[in-house]
């Protein structure tokens, strides 16, 4: 008996990991690639270009500390190459930097001279995604023989008049895209768990 209690919450806690790593988890993007974050060979305009960023991503930014480090900077500091006062600084040769906010992030190496030889990466962050647009409601539709503007109906209100056409309800929630991977995963484990869970 202990054997099948303890079978029954090993499944249960695997299913948990499983929903909670897909909702939770986000892109991660190596600066510079294989290259990493350096003052050479690195087109970091165009880097940023084919990529794109959402709420929920992560930067990893690998260089040598003894020569670089990583200054996360405002708008007009980037465009000067301005180390002073970051909004964040990082210096371990092999940062991670969690997105957490829409909107335009920038970054320069403080290292006097390299964001103006080109160690500096601008990137704009989308917000995370909502998944399937929700379909409009549609309005009431009225008769081709209605006037303008017509007078209301004594039966408007009345509960008989329940006719689709005039039922009106909130759209529906916006799910993430997160959320429907973790049902999407979440349905085909329990499934595939079924016959587990049938033979104790």
């Amino acid at each position: 008996m202990a054997l099948i209690k303890n079978k029954s919450l090993f499944a249960f806690l695997m299913i948990l990991v499983v929903l909670f790593g897909a909702a939770v988890g986000g892109t991660v993007h190596k600066v510079g690639d294989s290259k990493g974050w350096t003052m050479m060979g690195v087109d970091y305009e165009a880097w940023a270009s084919s990529r794109t960023f959402q709420v929920g991503d992560s930067l990893v930014f690998e260089y040598n500390k003894d020569y670089h480090n990583v200054n996360e900077v405002t708008p007009n500091n980037f465009e000067l190459c301005v180390q002073s006062n970051p909004l964040e600084k990082y210096e371990t040769g092999s940062d991670t930097v969690t997105l957490t906010k829409a909107g335009v992030h920038n970054f320069i190496c403080g290292v006097p001279d390299h964001c103006s030889i080109g160690q500096k990466l601008q990137i704009v962050v989308l917000p995370a995604s909502l998944g399937p647009v929700a379909a409009p409601v549609p309005r009431p539709v009225r008769s081709p023989n209605s006037s303008l503007s017509p007078s209301p109906s004594p039966l408007a209100n009345s509960p008989v008049n329940n006719d689709p056409r005039y039922l009106m309800g909130p759209a529906p929630a916006p799910h993430s895209a997160a959320s429907n991977a973790s049902s999407w995963i979440g349905s085909y484990f329990l499934i595939s768990l079924l016959p587990f869970f049938i033979l104790f």
